[in-house]
């Protein structure tokens, strides 16, 4: 017995060592070593049709006379809501901005070429407004038949319209899902051709939302592009993953 009580702790010490042994050695083999794995980029992208304009002109009236302006410019305010109304546009899809007053003078200057005085010459009232409207090509069309509103003694300055989309909240979810198949396919493409398999999902980073016109050579930005001067448009996002190869 006393025999079997000191060869216990031998054996306890005995069993340590191999086990320390086969942790130490285990670690040296595969220190350095990373797990396969594979990071891969995948693309969605849907163009798509404008669902909303946003068209915005201004007009003046001059007058030496602030109230004779002021009605002038309620005559074309008028006028102007006749024209849009015969084209289809609805009044609660124009806003009318406050108009802007700006005193006009004329710098005088004598004959050496020093100024003398400012001559008032009179008002000047200047009117905007905007239309929004779901309805894109009638306004886009209104839009570039202003010289009716020229014709009738309207000086009408009107800028180019910008398109926006009003579901981009769900075309993003679906690219994004998109964008997910294309880069778990390629994942799948180089695990398969490397001799293995496709593990588990480690890490994604999804990248910017980008819309640009289509078929353009508009820039991606670091911030996202945001094209609003065509109707059409394509739009993008990507999706960066890596997987475990198996």
């Amino acid at each position: 017995m006393k025999f079997i009580k000191k060869l216990v702790p031998t054996v306890f010490i005995a069993v340590a060592v191999i086990i320390t042994g086969y942790i130490l050695g285990t670690s040296y083999l595969t220190r350095g070593k990373s797990d396969p794995s594979v990071t891969v980029k995948g693309l969605g992208q849907q163009s798509f049709d404008s669902d909303l304009i946003v068209w915005r002109a201004s007009f003046s009236s001059n007058s030496l006379d602030l109230k004779e302006a002021y009605a002038d410019l309620n005559n074309d305010i008028e006028r102007v809501k006749e024209y849009l109304k015969t084209q289809g546009i609805l009044d609660n899809e124009i806003v009318f901005d406050a108009a802007d007053i700006d005193k006009k003078y004329d710098r005088i200057y004598d004959e050496n070429g020093n100024f003398k005085e400012n001559i008032f010459r009179g008002y000047e009232l200047n009117q905007s407004f905007e239309v929004q409207s779901k309805s894109v090509d009638m306004v886009e069309r209104t839009s570039r038949e202003v010289s009716k509103l020229i014709d009738a003694g309207i000086e009408l300055n009107s800028y180019s319209p910008q398109y926006y989309y009003t579901k981009l909240a769900a075309l993003k979810i679906k690219m994004i899902e998109a964008a997910t198949k294309d880069a778990k396919n390629r994942a799948e493409t180089i695990a398969n051709h490397g001799g293995g398999s496709l593990g588990k999902l480690t890490y994604a980073s999804m990248g910017v939302f980008q819309i640009t016109a289509e078929n353009s050579s508009d820039e991606y930005s670091w911030g996202g592009s945001f094209n609003t001067s065509s109707k059409r448009k394509t739009a993008s996002i990507t999706m960066r993953l890596n997987y475990e190869i198996d």
